[in-house]
């Protein structure tokens, strides 16, 4: 755990650097008004742009090509979640948590301005107040690169409280409806040769994989949103390979994140998850459980990436030729 951490550590160190270093830097960070706030932070390099809220949050709601549709959803306060802590809007776009999920605690409300810190040319800062209930500070880093789409989230948890907390950082990033989540199973490995299991999958109470919205592969879980179904489905997986896809109108979104083996991660051994209901779709990751003390920190990254022109065609051989390419190129970065 300690040498994951000071990975973290070394990344946000060389994305500061590398930012500050870099003379004629495309990337152009302004202030404007979106998602009906006058006070959203938009990141652009000329090909993609990425707005994130500092009247709420922190938040990212906005990833899209110049000119493109958002691959993220919009929601505005949508369907209202009461608590004991005050009321929680899902909004949309991306957000931290902290898991495993519990009421009230997973749900402390998102709904105040954030602190905004502009970090060099291409990155930008938002920390959350202290939540009171938990003693947690939240605060996301948000870089985007000089050229190309990639994106790094870096999710930073820490605890301002009096006692250790068990906890795990969760990427949670709500899709814009009409899409396919895509995770890719193990490799697949004959009897004769692995008697063992190759990963933990979870179910819940509500998953039902007669569900027509399931399409259960050798390669791949694809889960795709229907706006007829208002039932909830979810599954959780420990996801070795190390990314997760979202396919929506020939634009492919890719994030991808590390799995450290032998770790215990939140919902009995899962770093990956998906949930959707009616055109709602979550395609979420997630760090490891750790003991944070009182006053310390833990940081966990994603890195996401987009892609248009993706032709996935019918079948798992033809979704399999079309992300080739594109994992090629995100394992390059």
């Amino acid at each position: 755990m300690r040498s994951i951490r000071l990975a973290v550590l070394v990344t946000i160190l060389a994305i500061i650097a590398i930012t500050s270093a870099c003379g004629g830097d495309s990337v152009n960070i302004e202030k404007v008004k979106y998602f009906d706030q006058p006070n959203c932070y938009k990141l652009s390099n000329g090909e993609v742009e990425v707005i994130v809220t500092s009247d709420i949050g922190p938040r990212i709601i906005r990833y899209s090509f110049i000119g493109g549709e958002n691959i993220l959803a919009e929601l505005g306060t949508g369907p209202t979640i009461k608590t004991e802590l005050g009321d929680w809007h899902p909004y949309g776009g991306h957000r931290l948590w902290h898991a495993p999920e519990v009421l009230p605690r997973t749900y402390v409300p998102d709904n105040k301005p954030v602190k905004v810190e502009q970090m060099g040319r291409r990155t930008i800062s938002l920390t959350e107040d202290v939540e009171e209930a938990t003693g947690i500070e939240k605060i996301m880093m948000v870089h985007l690169d000089e050229t190309g789409t990639r994106v790094t989230v870096t999710h930073t948890l820490r605890n301002k409280g009096l006692w250790t907390i068990e906890l795990a950082p969760w990427a949670l990033t709500i899709m814009n409806g009409g899409g396919t989540t895509i995770i890719p199973n193990e490799p697949y490995i004959s009897h004769d040769e692995k008697l063992l299991p190759a990963r933990v999958m979870a179910i819940w109470h509500y998953t039902d994989f007669s569900d027509s919205r399931w399409k259960l592969g050798k390669k791949y879980i694809r889960v795709s949103t229907d706006e007829k179904i208002d039932e909830p489905q979810k599954v959780g997986v420990a996801d070795k390979q190390g990314w997760a896809g979202y396919l929506r109108k020939g634009e492919m979104f890719i994030k991808s994140f590390t799995y450290e083996e032998g770790a215990k991660y939140p919902d009995g051994g899962c770093n990956c998850e998906t949930y959707t209901a009616g055109t709602f779709m979550e395609l979420e990751s997630l760090a490891p459980l750790v003991n944070l003390d009182a006053g310390k920190s833990v940081s966990y990254v994603e890195h996401w990436n987009l892609f248009k022109g993706v032709d996935a065609g019918a079948t798992e051989e033809t979704l399999e030729s079309a992300l080739k390419p594109l994992l090629a190129k995100v394992a390059a970065k």
